[in-house]
């Protein structure tokens, strides 16, 4: 189980085109996931979308949390939210927190993003150290990726393998690129019914966690909300499965095309 829910929080960034801002979501906006690891019922994650105002800045603030349950919690306790602060007309995040507790290891972050001296200042609390990054005003965190492109991302003229790229800061390890192929669309059963879905293969690192380099697969609901349905991921041992569980305060229809 450890990782799972960072590679969940991950796999929620979709694609992404240089637009304006249009929420595709609300505020008060829940989703919760029920995660399967192998055959275990494994754990469960929300994310719950509020509005705030951060340094006089309007911003969403979504929180996201995540913990094992029942009989996985006996093999692996997990218990981790994140947190993003990002603008509500750019789309931009202005703070990002995690805090984490993955079997033991554990990890205490939040970064300050300052676009105009072109940085991030990421504290690390459990450790008491500080440290710069150079960011672009496009960066994005591992929570507020998901939303912005939710928003923004334009696949009429998106070919089945084509590929794109965006850059991430989550962590202390700095900034990443992180790429997504697309797939094309794929008509899945959920447990609402059946419902048409845009497939994403992010391409992730083969070896210590992931089976091989094309080991993620996500599904993002094919309507105006764009919400993650389900992601699988093959680990170098196991695999993990999340699913759309429920929902509440969706800015649009969630469409079903039968049940």
């Amino acid at each position: 189980m450890k990782k799972a829910i960072v590679i969940f929080s991950l796999l929620l960034t979709t694609s992404m085109s240089a637009q304006k801002f249009h929420p595709a979501f609300k505020s008060g906006e829940w989703l919760k996931f029920r995660i399967h690891y192998g055959f275990l019922n494994a754990s469960y994650a929300t994310l719950h979308l509020s509005s705030k105002t951060l340094d006089d800045i309007p911003v969403y603030h979504v929180v996201g949390k995540g913990k094992t349950t029942g009989f996985a919690s006996i093999f692996f306790k997990v218990d981790d939210t994140y947190e993003s602060y990002f603008g509500k007309h750019d789309g931009k995040p202005y703070r990002f927190i995690r805090k984490i507790d993955e079997g033991g290891y554990t990890k205490d972050i939040e970064i300050d993003f300052d676009y105009n001296n072109g940085k991030a200042i990421l504290k690390d609390k459990k450790n008491n150290k500080k440290m710069d990054f150079e960011v672009h005003d496009q960066v994005q965190d591992l929570l507020s990726a998901s939303y912005y492109m939710r928003s923004n991302y334009n696949l009429d003229n998106f070919e089945k393998g084509q590929s794109i790229n965006i850059d991430m800061l989550f962590d202390d390890d700095g900034v990443f690129q992180f790429k997504l192929k697309f797939l094309g669309k794929e008509i899945i059963r959920t447990k609402f019914g059946k419902v048409e879905c845009l497939k994403f293969r992010p391409l992730v690192q083969s070896g210590r966690v992931f089976k091989e380099q094309e080991s993620l697969t996500l599904w993002v609901s094919n309507d105006l909300n764009k919400i993650p349905v389900r992601i699988k991921a093959d680990l170098a041992v196991g695999s993990i499965k999340a699913d759309l569980d429920a929902f509440n305060g969706l800015r649009n229809q969630f469409k079903i095309i039968m049940r």
